[in-house]
């Protein structure tokens, strides 16, 4: 008898803490990380690199159907057609044209189709902002989370000094408000928590706490309380 695989999906807006609690919750139940950004991202990139117009959505949705997309490892390394473009995916002009690809339908149809193949050959931590609803609307676990505005922007600043960057409180509040209303109010897979999601509102919580608290969501629900291997 063939092991079930596990989909755990991580939904929420920018800034409330998905990508950091997906990747220590993949590593901590031995599961595949996928950050779907990185996958909108690297098409965004290809994009850029061959000069094709980010209003041409016909050839956009070709680059996301022809893209050779790998995610593996943890932390995740990200390879296009076979290159590590980890790093190049994270650049200024990488960012935008992931995010205006992202709103072509074709491109989201392409990705997804590709995610589902991941969540279908290993147990996957998955997070973005239509997992749960759309990508994989029959996962085992499903988690929306959130936080007050101004602690998601405390929280984006932190992440951008790290990399030694140093935007304004109020020009970060600017971008994830922008962000959010985008997400929200696009026509093809908006930002919403899936009916049967555990809202988790992180705002007074820790890493730890947050962490914790999915382990056991997920272990309740999959394994009957059992420490799950893979």
């Amino acid at each position: 008898m063939s092991e079930k695989h596990v989909v755990v999906a991580i939904d929420g807006p920018a800034g409330s803490g998905k990508s950091t609690i997906a990747k220590r919750v993949a590593a901590k139940l031995g599961f595949l990380y996928i950050d779907t950004g990185a996958m909108y991202r690297a098409v965004g990139l290809w994009a850029v690199r061959n000069n094709v117009p980010l209003d041409d959505m016909h050839r956009l949705e070709q680059l996301a159907n022809q893209a050779s997309i790998e995610l593996s490892g943890n932390p995740a390394r990200v390879r296009l057609n076979g290159e590590d473009v980890t790093e190049a995916i994270r650049t200024p002009d990488a960012s935008d044209a992931a995010s205006r690809a992202s709103a072509v339908p074709g491109v989201r149809r392409a990705l997804v189709a590709k995610q589902r193949e991941m969540g279908s050959a290993t147990s996957v931590v998955m997070e973005g902002r239509d997992i749960g609803t759309v990508v994989f609307p029959g996962a085992d676990v499903k988690v929306f989370l959130d936080a007050q505005p101004d602690i998601r922007a405390e929280r984006r600043l932190k992440e951008l000094a790290g990399k030694g960057k140093k935007p304004s409180a109020g020009e970060i509040g600017k971008q994830l408000e922008e962000r959010d209303h985008r997400d929200r109010n696009r026509a093809d897979s908006p930002l919403r928590q899936a009916p049967d999601a555990v809202f988790l509102d992180t705002s007074g919580m820790s890493i730890e706490e947050v962490e914790g608290t999915i382990l056991k969501i997920v272990r309740d629900r999959t394994s009957n309380g059992k420490e799950l291997s893979r």
